[in-house]
């Protein structure tokens, strides 16, 4: 557990996802009970499997700059809308270095993607084939990387510190959050930009995840489609947008006076080493990822009180980790929720989105409910949050959120509500 004065705290967050533009529109439209999920109305979707996902709520393009925007993938857009929002939200009214923001060479960004510039890298391979050579942009290649999102966001704040950038699949965002984690924890940052971001809402991933049997066939209902824990689950549905939280050492936060959400607290990671696309069975990666978190935060099972799930709504999946949270944290006693079955599964940005509503569900004590869930699986034997949000007791309270990729890949990020030093004033 870490020293008092080496905490790590949230002073700022944003999301701009297929429920809303902001955090503050996500978060309304979760508690709200919405569901993302449309019918596809474009022409190339026509004839897919699958024809239904959840899209942004707004677009990014028209909010950058346009030469900035026409140089730039729509997942690093994304980042970019989401990096704007998470800078404000924490105080910070210029660049780094500038007055009033902190110093360039404290400052990291970490910016996670399961996938990638899938948008960029398709139509120029369209072009190559149709012999228009010419009209491949020299901007391609800067698009396309995986790093691009995590380096446009640390230019646009002028962040020299690092700029990292996890490619661990679904569990992408929770990653960066965790190094974020690390990269405070070790002295080489005193504020870092972290998350996630994803934009493969197109043919090919569609038909590539649909061909694996990990989205929902629920064509004619897609509101209904994504049932996390439910008897009828049968996939996600693909969404898109980002994710990023502002990450500051209590030390930095304390001496600015900033407003404080809550504490991440501390982060475990694993692998299961069973199988690139499905969990181990017994869920035992998870279970070794929430007690590596669990003892990195000095906590206790019974100090969790709220837990946001990976649910992916696929059989598996869920059930695994429904397992591994009977494992690790024993019997009832923590909400559970399920941030995918409202906003789909943003992949890279899914576990940064949910480490988002899980800081609001602690500064807000209430957990969000999981829409569509009718009748639960008795093989996720949980507590899980039905029908209505659930408040959660005042007090200290601790929070997990989990991540989970393809590869074996587990993230498990813990969170406590602020505890203000004496004295300290403009946190909460």
């Amino acid at each position: 557990m870490s020293a008092p004065h080496d905490d790590v705290v949230i002073t700022g967050l944003a999301a701009t996802s297929p429920l809303g533009g902001t955090a503050r529109s996500t978060w309304q439209a979760l508690l709200a009970r919405a569901s993302a999920a449309v019918p596809l109305t474009e022409a190339w979707a026509a004839d897919l499997p699958v024809r239904i996902a959840a899209p942004a709520a707004v677009e990014p393009g028209p909010l950058l700059d346009r030469i900035q925007a026409r140089r730039t993938d729509r997942a690093a857009q994304f980042a970019l809308v989401a990096l704007r929002e998470a800078w404000a939200d924490a105080g910070f009214t210029g660049t780094a270095g500038a007055p009033g923001a902190p110093v360039a060479e404290r400052v990291a960004v970490v910016v996670g993607s399961g996938i990638g510039g899938l948008g960029t890298l398709l139509p120029a391979h369209d072009l190559i084939r149709a012999g228009d050579t010419r009209r491949v942009s020299p901007y391609t290649l800067p698009m396309l990387m995986t790093n691009a999102a995590a380096a446009q966001c640390a230019l646009e704040v002028n962040a020299t510190a690092a700029a990292q950038a996890p490619a661990t699949a679904c569990a992408a965002g929770a990653d960066a959050i965790a190094t974020g984690l690390d990269l405070i924890r070790a002295g080489r940052a005193d504020v870092v930009v972290a998350g996630g971001t994803e934009a493969v809402i197109n043919p090919m991933a569609i038909t590539a995840f649909a061909a694996m049997k990990a989205l929902s066939r629920s064509n004619d209902t897609p509101a209904c489609a994504s049932r996390p824990f439910d008897k009828k689950r049968d996939g996600f549905v693909l969404g898109e947008g980002a994710a990023l939280l502002v990450l500051e050492s209590g030390r930095h936060a304390r001496a600015r006076g900033a407003r404080v959400y809550a504490e991440l607290a501390g982060a475990g990671r694993s692998t299961d080493a069973h199988h690139m696309t499905r969990p181990h069975p017994s869920g035992t990666g998870m279970t070794h990822a929430i007690e590596r978190a669990l003892t990195d935060a000095g906590l206790a099972a019974r100090d969790i009180g709220h837990v946001s799930a990976h649910a992916s709504a696929t059989p598996a999946g869920d059930a695994a980790e429904a397992r591994a949270i009977r494992s690790a944290l024993g019997g009832p006693g923590r909400a559970v929720s399920a941030v995918k079955a409202s906003a789909g599964h943003l992949i890279g940005a899914s576990g940064a989105l949910a480490a988002v509503t899980t800081v609001l569900a602690l500064h807000h004590r209430v957990a969000p409910s999981i829409v569509n869930l009718e009748d639960p699986d008795d093989a996720c034997d949980l507590d899980l949050v039905r029908d209505e949000p659930r408040p959660l007791p005042a007090g200290s309270l601790a929070a997990l959120s989990h991540s989970a990729g393809f590869g074996g890949h587990n993230t498990v990020l813990a969170f406590r509500n602020h505890r203000p030093a004496p004295g300290v004033v403009g946190t909460g």
